[in-house]
């Protein structure tokens, strides 16, 4: 469903992503791990056809309209009701408003529905971001660091509903600093490191191939043994 098959990006005279290679298949979530400046914004802007790559091959075989994206600037209307936020993106899709209530249930935030956004925490609303992502029921979904700032319980119905979606056959493209979040929903990960991908595979296989592997698969011990460098 989604891949990249030796794509380079340079701005100016900097490369900032080389020959990166990977695929994700239907119904899978992939996870793409990196500390901030290791190009995963970039990746996910090129995926999504908000920047053009200066070499190599990409698709994530789906249309703009078939596309959830959770990103970091979340674009939610401030003055507006979570409920008229969402009704406004249904209008763009042609779903019935009860899409909208629908979305608010599933990240927790139906009681919510008449707040304006401005009036919402922090993990409210990226929960509510994560509402507008999925309201139309997209085959491919990117989310952005969608647990950051939560705490642990609104975290795991998070993580419940990531693999709702898997289940249902959505292919979701997920960047996390959090390595348990990782090893836990993720079938596959990309290790990004100053623009190039330094291991890549099943998060376990890649714990037990670099003798990383303690009580539990540890992804950060991994990523400081291949580069010198934690994740944050």
């Amino acid at each position: 469903m989604i891949q990249m098959t030796n794509v380079v990006k340079r701005f100016g005279g900097q490369t900032v992503l080389s020959d990166i290679s990977f695929s994700a298949s239907k119904g899978e979530i992939f996870g793409l791990l990196g500390p901030s400046g290791a190009g995963k914004t970039t990746i996910i802007n090129i995926l999504t056809n908000q920047l053009d790559a200066d070499g190599g091959s990409y698709s994530t075989g789906v249309t703009s309209m078939e596309t959830g994206l959770m990103l970091e600037k979340d674009g939610l209307y401030t003055r507006l009701s979570c409920l008229d936020n969402l009704n406004v993106f249904a209008g763009i899709y042609g779903m019935p408003k009860q899409k909208s209530m629908d979305a608010l249930e599933s990240v927790g935030l139906k009681d919510a529905a008449n707040k304006a956004i401005h009036q919402l925490s922090n993990g409210m609303r990226q929960r509510m971001a994560l509402a507008r992502a999925i309201l139309h029921n997209p085959k491919v979904l990117f989310l952005d660091e969608p647990t950051s700032g939560l705490d642990p319980t609104t975290a795991k119905g998070i993580h419940i509903l990531i693999e709702s979606l898997r289940d249902r056959g959505c292919t979701i493209f997920l960047t996390t600093h959090n390595m348990d979040e990782a090893v836990k929903l993720c079938n596959h990960v990309a290790l990004l490191h100053k623009g190039k991908i330094v291991e890549y595979g099943v998060p376990l296989e890649i714990c037990t191939r670099h003798n990383a592997m303690k009580t539990v698969p540890d992804l950060e011990a991994v990523f400081i043994k291949l580069t010198g460098v934690g994740l944050e």
